[in-house]
């Protein structure tokens, strides 16, 4: 004889699952409305307009009305002005790959060492350059650069390394050198603090299993370290190339882009057709087209990172 399943009634007052699922999940929506909303009128928003504003000739008064196509990416991509900054752009990435990186990583192992005492506050030390405002610490570089009455002037000057005076953000061969050398050593910290984050992965295990075995520290390091630190590596080197790569506010407060353009990046060179007060009529549309082209480039810098960190990975996992 079988028995039906009763199912006991709520007790009153008492709501359901299902009611008290659906009203968590009413609350979570509700707060996520700001995010959205934010989001939406100044990430998304801003992304979408520029898509449609760089096919029309605008000065940013009144609605774009000139429609005129793709003339503004074809002048772009033909200026010589706009390859200039594009390079420029890419050298600061360079200098943050090949100089900053590997440094990086070294002092990383060095402060990663559990018998340097006061490593803590070496990291401090180096980590306060990324919490300092970017246009300030520019300014206080210009006052320490200058040719007269500069203090790294003066130190060369009186130990006899230079006969005369460095013209370092007045020389078009010497200040792009100068704010490459500015910008590693402002991202230095948050490099570190990457790979500081990436040694904690490494089992210490593995490092006691290779001393046992007689292996020494460059053993260590290019069978236990390396590899399993590589698929990490992988994401610290993208980090690291699209953060220098849209170097702006260091490079218009030190020098604007001058002389003779000879800093200038893609972000001053969009900020000045756009913003810049020494042009007679600003070209919003001609600069959302060059934000545009060096967004797709931003686009497949990060598109061609997924392969490598997935052979990476499987190589790794092998």
């Amino acid at each position: 004889m079988t028995t039906a399943a009763i199912t006991a009634p709520s007790k009153p007052g008492v709501p359901s699952k299902s009611r008290a699922r659906r009203k968590a999940v009413l609350w979570g929506w509700l707060f996520l409305v700001p995010l959205v909303v934010l989001f939406t009128a100044f990430s998304l928003w801003p992304i979408v307009a520029s898509w449609a504003y760089a096919f029309f000739d605008w000065d940013g008064v009144g609605p774009p009305e000139v429609f005129i196509g793709l003339d503004n990416f074809r002048e772009a991509l033909n200026s010589t002005s706009f390859w200039n900054a594009f390079w420029n752009s890419f050298l600061f990435s360079l200098g943050a790959l090949f100089i900053e990186l590997p440094a990086a990583l070294c002092l990383a192992m060095l402060l990663n060492n559990v018998l340097l005492r006061g490593r803590n506050i070496y990291r401090l030390a180096i980590f306060l350059p990324v919490v300092s405002t970017t246009a300030v610490i520019g300014l206080v570089i210009a006052v320490l650069l200058a040719p007269v009455g500069g203090v790294v002037n003066e130190v060369l000057l009186g130990i006899g390394l230079v006969d005369r005076p460095i013209n370092f953000l007045g020389d078009p061969n010497v200040a792009l050198p100068t704010l490459v050398v500015v910008d590693i050593w402002k991202g230095f910290g948050i490099t570190l603090i990457y790979w500081l984050a990436a040694l904690q992965t490494v089992p210490k295990d593995l490092y006691e299993a290779a001393k046992l075995d007689g292996a020494g520290a460059r053993q260590q390091l290019a069978n236990i370290t390396i590899p399993v630190i590589m698929p990490i590596a992988v994401v610290v080197l993208l980090l690291t190339f699209q953060r220098s790569l849209n170097t702006f506010d260091l490079v218009q407060a030190v020098t604007g882009g001058g002389p003779i353009f000879s800093t200038d990046v893609l972000p001053t060179y969009i900020y000045r057709y756009a913003f810049d007060a020494n042009i007679a009529a600003p070209r919003y549309g001609f600069a959302c087209a060059v934000g545009v082209i060096f967004g797709v480039f931003t686009l497949i810098i990060t598109l061609l990172q997924g392969p490598l960190l997935a052979g990476r990975l499987k190589r790794t996992a092998a």
